[in-house]
């Protein structure tokens, strides 16, 4: 409920108990229909013939209702103190590929904040080469990949490619894989995560997948895309707010709120079939849903008692348990990565703040002391950060607070932050802002030295959530 306040009247947070005052003014059809479609397998292992993960997606194409791709650009800004310098050759023969994969992965290595890239435009290079490391030593390289893509008689592309390490001369190796022209972004992006990982020792989260939600021509989205912003795909469409989407652990299903049914109901989406399944719809609002790390249980928001308050219930619905007894407005649940806490938003206190309490239940702890309006609460994955928005002079602005010592960092100079979800590896937060009157994603490094604009060209683009590392 109060990702919809912070839309359209973000200085009456005590209202959102009551729905109906905060939903945003539109036409409602009479006759709702809702739009479900299937969408993706995950890529199989490297050096195997691999399906495409489009071929779910036949019927999906053909609709009317829902378009087949959300086009973004991404706009890199802004210069990491410690970045590791690397040269991406283009890869031999991708002129003739639909993608341009050396783009690609450089692209993510320099969104990630980690890299620099080091000019290999017009360099020969391909993954069987013996590179003269000491040339690209003077040009200040500590790191090479070239790679090739040829295309297959039956329409499939082998990819391959390379990764030196050039001031050692080591050979670091290399992958292959054979994939289906609709496919080639998601082996760039994996690509990109043996590069991450074989140079700094962290998973690289490039192949991951995002999830928002955008409103366009009356109608509302939810889309899966690639960490990018590419390759969206429109698992739902409705002519009545969507919000709220969160990925489950196993990044096989979204959990989100649907007002089709006239008040916020809880769902949770199979991304594989389109199935759905109803989780909450009881008395009043059911809105904030959020996983349990063990993907059994979600922590949600219910007013069937009064005020909004929080439950757990379990991730196939049931009867669900209210977790503490309090006079205000407590929201926003989030996990933390091992499942003993949950992280919340209240105004027990007076106006919003973090709070949090045990999994089980019992006396809320105040999190939050640095501002006095701090709202949209995100844990990163390895359990070191807290990510959320707080009202600072009017703006609403990302803030993250490292929890050990409570050091809080301003990340960034824009004035309508919302809903941050951390990167599976701690390392990035997505968010949503608006630029220009339009809202957009951004993704931010946690230094906010480093920020990348995905920026769609129609709708407003909300509710960003980071889906998990992919089952291999």
């Amino acid at each position: 409920m109060a990702r919809i306040l912070r839309r359209t009247d973000r200085a009456f947070w005590h209202s959102f108990g009551n729905i109906t005052r905060c939903l945003p003014a539109f036409d409602r059809c009479l006759c709702l229909q809702m739009t479900t479609k299937p969408l993706f397998t995950p890529l199989a292992a490297a050096a195997l013939p691999l399906p495409s993960r489009r071929h779910a997606l036949a019927a999906f194409a053909a609709s009317s209702a829902l378009p087949a791709l959300a086009q973004f650009r991404v706009e890199v800004s802004g210069v990491g103190l410690t970045q590791l310098p690397i040269a991406i050759a283009p890869f031999r023969a991708e002129a003739q590929s639909p993608e341009k994969l050396s783009a690609i992965v450089q692209a993510d290595l320099e969104r990630s904040g980690q890299f620099r890239s080091v000019d290999a435009s017009g360099v020969a290079l391909d993954e069987n080469a013996r590179p003269d490391v000491s040339a690209w030593r003077q040009k200040s390289a500590d790191s090479l990949a070239a790679g090739s893509v040829v295309r297959l008689a039956d329409g499939r592309f082998d990819v391959r490619f390379r990764l030196w390490d050039v001031v050692r001369n080591k050979d670091l190796g290399g992958q292959s894989y054979v994939v289906a022209p609709g496919d080639l972004r998601l082996v760039a992006h994996r690509i990109a995560d043996f590069i991450y990982e074989k140079l700094t020792g962290e998973r690289g989260v490039f192949s991951t997948r995002i999830g928002y939600v955008t409103k366009a021509n009356g109608r509302y989205s939810l889309w899966v895309a690639d960490s990018d912003g590419e390759n969206a795909q429109a698992a739902l469409s409705s002519p009545e707010p969507i919000i709220s989407p969160a990925w489950s652990p196993s990044g096989m299903q979204l959990a989100y709120v649907s007002f089709e049914s006239r008040k916020p109901v809880v769902y949770v989406h199979d991304i594989a079939t389109g199935r759905r399944r109803l989780i909450a719809n009881f008395r009043g609002s059911n809105s904030a849903p959020a996983w349990s790390p063990d993907g059994r249980t979600l922590a949600i928001t219910l007013s069937r008692d009064g005020n909004s308050q929080l439950y757990t219930i379990d991730a196939n619905g049931g009867e669900p348990r209210r977790l503490m007894q309090s006079t205000g407005i407590d929201t926003e649940p989030v996990y933390s990565p091992d499942g003993r806490q949950i992280y919340f938003v209240s105004d027990r206190g007076g106006p919003p703040q973090i709070y949090k309490v045990a999994a089980t239940g019992g006396n809320a702890e105040r999190v939050t002391f640095s501002g006095s309006y701090n709202i949209s609460p995100s844990i990163s994955p390895d359990g070191r950060w807290l990510a959320y928005i707080s009202r600072i002079g009017g703006a609403f602005k990302l803030h993250v607070m490292e929890l050990s010592g409570g050091n809080v960092t301003a990340l960034t100079d824009t004035s309508a932050d919302e809903s941050p979800s951390f990167a599976p590896n701690s390392r990035l937060i997505v968010y949503a802002t608006q630029q220009q009157g339009r809202e957009a994603l951004m993704t931010t490094t946690l230094d906010g030295k480093i920020k990348a604009r995905l920026a769609g060209q129609s709708g407003d683009i909300r509710e960003p959530d980071w889906g998990p590392f992919q089952k291999l």
